[in-house]
């Protein structure tokens, strides 16, 4: 006899309890792989596929833009903070210029249509380090959230790789 609907919480209830004593509460730098993907160059400290972390209810990443580089332009419905770590340079938001410094922060709202931006390193000789954190609506509205999520072009370095 198949379980019910309400022991099938229960019992993923209690595989999850057994998953939590088992994760990591603190993520060390070190441990965290560079990767180049659409995007750019990251490190993603929580995300909803690393499973071995105390929370995916949230993702948070690091990200370096090259001197002169930018990122992957990207079509998202928001909710995006990111705070710049190291260097300068612009975001474009829905086709507006927004200029940034080492200590501010870029907040993208949420917007029922999305957005679409791109971070831009204006410093030809220092590399632009940033974190970024957002909640994890992924996995409670799905991957497009509601207005549609695309890579609408990759960065340069993930280009460079030739891939698409």
């Amino acid at each position: 006899m198949a379980q019910d609907l309400m022991e099938s919480l229960l019992t993923k209830r209690d595989s999850w309890r057994e998953m939590m004593k088992k994760t990591k509460n603190i993520v060390k730098w070190k441990d965290v792989p560079w990767e180049t993907n659409r995007q750019g160059k990251m490190k993603w400290y929580l995300h909803p596929d690393l499973m071995d972390r105390a929370s995916i209810a949230h993702l948070f990443f690091m990200q370096e833009i090259p001197s002169g580089s930018r990122s992957g332009k990207q079509k998202i419905q928001g909710g995006i903070v990111h705070h710049i770590l190291e260097g300068n340079g612009y975001t474009i938001l829905d086709g507006v210029k927004h200029e940034w410094e080492a200590g501010d922060v870029v907040a993208l709202p949420f917007l029922d249509t999305g957005m679409t931006y791109q971070h831009f390193n204006s410093d030809p000789q220092k590399p632009v380090i940033l974190v970024a954190a957002m909640p994890n609506f992924f996995d409670v509205f799905g991957v497009d959230m509601g207005s549609g999520f695309e890579q609408l072009e990759p960065c340069p370095e993930y280009a460079a790789q030739g891939k698409k």
